[in-house]
């Protein structure tokens, strides 16, 4: 699978402030291999330099077997759940209307999971690939924060670990309309962090710090 992974974090803020629309989103699965499992949730928020951009998105979906233990365990979401929702053909078609085409900007924790399994899912039932660029909050918090991996305690990288140390609240953890929002204020921190090393860039006098 070929992604449009936006690598450039020195113009994070020139994408930010140009008034283009980025929808943060997660999945929660049935496994971690995209070509033998399936997504049961998918959560996003839309927003812009000015904030969140209508409701958030959250779909639970209905996979073709039972969800494993650890899975349960770990999202909290069971088959009872699930019974009654929409297939991935009904519910990935819904995400892709909310973002709302292939100029809407991604951003995802860990993006290349994500994509794989949603790619995946749209290859099931005949849909072509995601066309959007993604923003992958993973690697911009690995180049904003190098020195996070020289720490004792590890895993400093990921979504949760990330939230804490930001004191950004997670209300439902592993769960992917949670996830999606953590992701949108992790990727506004980052900003916010390097904006002295953001290139040919220069902040709007109307917003002079990034507002959480």
């Amino acid at each position: 699978m070929a992604f449009k992974i936006f690598n450039s974090f020195k113009n994070l803020a020139k994408e930010f402030y140009s008034g283009k629309t980025f929808v943060a989103f997660d999945t929660e699965t049935t496994g971690l291999k995209s070509e033998k499992e399936f997504i049961i949730e998918i959560g996003a928020v839309k927003f812009n330099h000015s904030g969140i951009i209508g409701a958030p998105f959250d779909i639970l979906i209905k996979p073709p077997l039972e969800l494993p233990d650890f899975i349960k365990d770990l999202t909290h979401i069971t088959d009872e759940m699930l019974s009654c929702c929409p297939s991935a053909k009904d519910a990935v078609p819904e995400f892709l209307d909310f973002i709302g085409g292939k100029q809407t900007i991604l951003v995802a924790h860990n993006a290349k999971f994500d994509l794989c399994f949603i790619n995946s899912e749209l290859k099931r039932f005949n849909h072509p690939e995601l066309p959007n660029t993604c923003i992958d909050t993973l690697a911009a918090a690995r180049w904003a924060y190098p020195d996070f991996i020289n720490e004792t305690e590890k895993g400093q990288y990921k979504l949760q670990s990330l939230a804490k140390r930001f004191n950004i609240e997670a209300k439902a953890a592993h769960r992917a309309n949670d996830d999606a929002r953590l992701c949108m204020e992790i990727f506004k921190r980052i900003i916010a962090d390097t904006m002295d090393r953001q290139v040919n860039f220069k902040l709007p006098k109307a917003q002079l710090e990034l507002k959480f």
